[in-house]
């Protein structure tokens, strides 16, 4: 709903809060509530999130009961992840419902060509659409944005294959105005650090498998217990037979003078071991998006 020129009235129960936006950013997200009401009903391909926390919540806060929010429950997203997923549908009571996936039993996933992507979100979108025919919904739709445009995004070739839409992008909402709108509309998502899957953290032509997801999980877990953010651990395996898993982790490049303390570093090599690490390396360019790709084209 619009007040005015320049506000968002965003409902809180049975109260309204008057934000105040610029122009640029409240036709956009009028853009957005547009295209929901004209979808009739959705069903959002919510991970948690910040793009899909917040397609999630203006979703229901635009359509209410023909809003309905799944989450994949996959070795690829952490546990972390998925419990805080299901705390923010209750915090802001949009409904959440989770559905197990299987793109572990697709050989073309597990051998992680740099496609990976497409067979991940096209297990995905396969599980969904028999859910929103049970449900009657019209449209399944996902949080691409217009910042991902030019990105290497091998799931979106599976989204036109099922036909969902992504609103944000259709409305022109960067990565920047949709945390700009998540912090107006109190959702704890707003400053969330980006957080790709897991298997994102396994170099292209190395096997995805539950173990090396569940070893850099915990690794990431160790690094975020100790106070850091933008966290990769990178996930690569060395000797004569690749038996040998070793890790690269990538920081944001302000705490790497912090990871490298005597003490700091101690603990992280003797957590990293435990987890099963043969070896421990910093990446000196620290965390910064796409790396994985940086090899594309260069092998």
């Amino acid at each position: 709903m619009r007040v005015g020129a320049d506000c968002l009235l965003t409902p809180s129960g049975n109260l309204a809060t008057v934000i105040s936006v610029d122009a640029q950013l409240q036709t956009k997200f009028d853009r957005l509530r547009d295209l929901l009401r004209g979808y009739g009903s959705v069903l959002v391909a919510y991970s948690g999130g910040v793009d899909s926390a917040f397609l999630a919540r203006v979703a229901h806060d635009t359509l209410g009961a023909k809003a309905l929010s799944v989450i994949a429950d996959t070795p690829s997203l952490p546990r972390r992840e998925l419990a805080d997923a299901m705390r923010l549908g209750e915090a802001f009571a949009f409904p959440v419902r989770v559905v197990k996936t299987d793109e572990f039993q697709n050989q073309e996933y597990v051998s992680n060509p740099p496609n990976r992507c497409y067979f991940c979100k096209h297990e995905l979108f396969a599980k969904l659409a028999p859910v929103a025919r049970a449900e009657g919904i019209a449209v399944i739709i996902y949080g691409e944005n217009a910042s991902d445009i030019g990105d290497f995004r091998p799931g979106a070739e599976a989204a036109a294959k099922f036909e969902v839409r992504a609103p944000l992008k259709e409305a022109g909402l960067t990565k920047a105005d949709i945390r700009a709108l998540s912090a107006h509309l109190g959702l704890p998502t707003a400053d969330k650090p980006q957080m790709a899957c897991l298997s994102s953290r396994v170099p292209y032509g190395e096997p995805v498998t539950p173990q090396a997801l569940a070893m850099i999980e915990a690794a990431e877990n160790a690094l975020w217990d100790l106070g850091f953010f933008d966290v990769r651990v990178r996930h690569h395996r060395g000797g004569a037979n690749g038996a040998v898993p070793f890790a690269r982790i990538e920081v944001a490049p302000d705490q790497i003078a912090r990871l490298v303390e005597n003490g700091v570093r101690d603990t992280i090599v003797n957590r990293l071991k435990e987890i099963g690490y043969a070896y421990v390396a910093l990446d000196l360019q620290g965390y910064r998006r796409g790396s994985a790709n940086e090899v594309l084209g260069k092998q």
